[in-house]
């Protein structure tokens, strides 16, 4: 496992950027996982700022998302289609036709759930995976339990997710309460995982899932077994760590 140490979350996120620039231009027709949430809202946005200076192409790229919310539409500007559309598809030559998501509006979950295993396996392998990490070591919304999940499945999100995620929404009955996410066998079979980290609140978090036992309860903790992970993490997020 290789940890590389930011100064901030700009400076980690241009590191993520990186590795993720260097991935399409090695191979343009790459697979890349790709994932939600403020951790990588600043690596797509120097993704961008590459495209944008003519350093990147994006145009035999596929993406294929960790999760999406049950319920909501790809209009919706709290749903995950719609954050990667605003935050990167829009700006790059991306082709949105390979670019996929979990469809929140199938109401039968296990459908929804067996046409994604089946995107995941036609599309991948996915030669990188970028995650961020959960408050509770969740990855995607592989939430902490008894068992890790293999493939993608309906998640009950738990109360500290719906509390995390309700600075989002008008109302706390306005947050889903499940999600279509990959499960954690979906995400260890990428070639390579890449997972950015930031800030002191996420110190303890980072510290048990790199060092402490592998465990469903907490999620992230699988990734000590994968042969190719690399985390770029600030200096508030590892200072539990370098104590």
């Amino acid at each position: 496992m290789n940890i590389y140490k930011a100064k901030n979350y700009q400076d980690m996120s241009r590191k993520a950027a990186n590795i993720i620039s260097a991935q399409i231009i090695m191979k343009p027709n790459c697979v890349l996982g790709l994932a939600t949430g403020s951790s990588p809202v600043g690596t797509y946005r120097q993704l961008i700022e590459w495209y944008e200076k003519g350093d990147l192409d994006f145009s035999q790229v596929t993406s294929i998302n960790l999760d999406e919310y049950k319920g909501l539409s790809p209009e919706n500007d709290q749903s995950y289609r719609y954050f990667m559309n605003t935050n990167l598809f829009d700006h790059v030559n991306i082709d949105k036709t390979r670019t996929f998501v979990p469809n929140g509006l199938e109401p039968d979950s296990q459908k929804a759930c067996n046409d994604y295993n089946q995107i995941i396996q036609e599309e991948g392998p996915i030669d990188l995976q970028l995650l961020g990490l959960g408050h509770n070591g969740h990855i995607g919304f592989n939430e902490p339990g008894e068992a890790f999940e293999k493939e993608t499945h309906c998640v009950d999100l738990t109360e500290s997710t719906i509390e995390a995620n309700k600075r989002f929404f008008e109302s706390e009955d306005d947050v889903p309460k499940q999600a279509y996410t990959m499960g954690i066998k979906n995400i260890m079979q990428a070639k390579k995982i890449l997972v950015v980290v930031s800030g002191a609140d996420k110190a303890d978090i980072l510290k048990e899932v790199l060092y402490g036992p592998i465990t469903p309860e907490v999620p992230a903790s699988i990734l000590q077994l994968h042969n190719d992970v690399t985390i770029v993490a600030d200096e508030a997020a590892l200072s539990e760590i370098e104590k």
